[in-house]
């Protein structure tokens, strides 16, 4: 199971770009250009362009999680309103890596590598550089010896240099504390490229410390495949059906200026203080493939929102037995989450909603009923308009932690008040009776059905669609 397989498989889901385009802003802007359309291929640019004019015998591969629908079906499921509930089952059912000697990912080993040869995007008008940025950053515990693999933008500032920023909450950032605090260098490898199920499982939300190789296998379907690193040996496992692994040490003390870079919030994010990486080895296939993600767009969006939902969903179903389904909008960037149940205990969506707040990305969360469609916003808000009495339905949390990468968070500030909003309806006096409420605008059932029956054979292709 590798990227070359699934790519294989898309059919014409895949768009082969053969015009040459160039690894600054062009295939970003491409990525721009299929969103403001509604269009979401998967991309292979078979001809990068790098940025002294040359072209890059690796080609880039992106947008491969820009359609909701297409990660959907990586989970086993055609619906992708049930994905939240397929990534939580799978997650659940972990397989354990198994581990080999020799790799495609090392057919190619460099030990004096020049990273500008990558084809590293700079995506956007205000970055910095040229990012990394499907890039997942593995580290370890030094106290256990347990991996945490964690995708985080890497700067590629030099042949054998980079900047790596994990963000100040995360599991990696935890393991570079304790290598520094013992004053050791922080063994290092980075993996791009593998087949989309693999990369899907790597983002399981875990705890700490947990490898994420047995989620990932889960979310697959089968174990992936681990070999030590040429640098770390065993100490260090990389996927073996990778693309490209480039490994190192993060040397205690020292920091680099990030940034700016293009953020998930849609925002330029602002420069900040990144730990810098010794690049020893790049290994790779003799035919690699180089994956990105587009900063900001669904690419980089679909596939992190999709496990937060698996999170939640895991999280709150046995706060809340009467949850169905949880969203987190592409909207709301990684802020907003939709809850959505049906006939809840009173109290029982204010629990969840209160224990939605202490999930770190979120600030708002709002629990709607069974009949409200998550994945339609219009109807999200008919519910915040009609079903919603502030002093009543709604609360905040003062003092919570959020991310840094927020651009409303006032200068200097760690924590935030969130936001609770339980839109649902009041319960009904009895099982079986409608809820005291006035009834929605409907029609017979057999009058909608002779309606829809009458524009089956109606050509609509002229008509406007808003």
């Amino acid at each position: 199971m590798d990227l070359r397989e699934y790519l294989a498989s898309c059919g014409p889901a895949l768009w082969r770009v053969a015009a040459p385009l160039s690894v600054v802003q062009e295939i970003t802007a491409l990525q721009h250009a299929l969103s403001d359309a509604g269009r979401f291929p998967a991309l292979l640019v078979e001809q990068p362009r790098l940025a002294d004019g040359t072209t890059s015998a690796i080609p880039v591969v992106t947008n491969l999680f820009a359609s909701r629908a297409r990660v959907a079906r990586l989970l086993g499921v055609d619906d992708h309103r049930q994905a939240a509930a397929a990534f939580a089952r799978l997650a659940a059912t972990p397989r354990a890596p198994v581990f080999v000697s020799e790799a495609p990912v090392q057919q190619m080993i460099e030990r004096e590598p020049d990273l500008s040869r990558l084809p590293a995007l700079r995506q956007h008008e205000l970055d910095a550089g040229h990012y990394i940025t499907a890039g997942h950053c593995i580290t370890l515990d030094p106290e256990s010896g347990v991996d945490n693999v964690s995708v985080q933008r890497c700067w590629v500032r030099g042949p054998r240099s980079m900047t790596f920023y994990p963000y100040p909450s995360s599991h990696n950032a935890r393991n570079l504390a304790k290598w520094e605090a013992r004053g050791e260098r922080a063994p290092f490898a980075l993996w791009i490229g593998h087949h989309p199920k693999v990369v899907l499982g790597a983002q399981a939300k875990l705890a700490h410390p947990e490898s994420h190789w047995s989620a990932a296998g889960g979310i697959a379907g089968e174990p992936v495949r681990l070999v030590p690193s040429v640098t770390h040996g065993a100490r260090l496992m990389v996927p073996a059906d990778a693309e490209i692994v480039i490994e190192g040490f993060v040397p205690p003390g020292v920091r680099m200026a990030d940034g700016p870079f293009a953020e998930y919030t849609g925002y330029v994010g602002v420069q900040t203080a990144a730990h810098a990486v010794e690049v020893a080895a790049l290994t790779r296939r003799r035919d690699a493939l180089y994956a990105d993600f587009g900063a900001g767009l669904e690419d980089h969006l679909v596939p992190e929102n999709l496990a937060m939902e698996g999170r939640l969903y895991t999280m709150l179903k046995p706060i809340a037995p009467s949850l169905q389904n949880v969203h987190v909008p592409f909207s709301g960037r990684r802020f907003h989450a939709y809850l959505q149940f049906r006939d809840p205990e009173r109290g029982e969506v204010r629990d969840a909603l209160a224990a939605a707040l202490a999930y770190r990305r979120l600030r708002t969360a709002i629990a709607v009923d069974e009949d409200i469609d998550l994945f339609e916003e219009r109807e999200v808000l008919w519910a915040l308009a009609t079903r919603v009495q502030w002093h009543r339905d709604a609360f905040t949390i003062d003092g919570l932690t959020h991310p840094n990468l927020d651009p409303s968070l006032p200068p200097g500030a760690s924590t935030i008040t969130k936001l609770a909003i339980d839109a649902t309806l009041p319960p009904a006096s009895a099982p079986g009776q409608p809820k005291p409420f006035v009834p929605a605008n409907t029609v017979d059932p057999r009058a909608l059905e002779a309606a829809r029956e009458l524009l089956a054979n109606i050509d609509m292709s002229s008509w406007p669609t808003a």
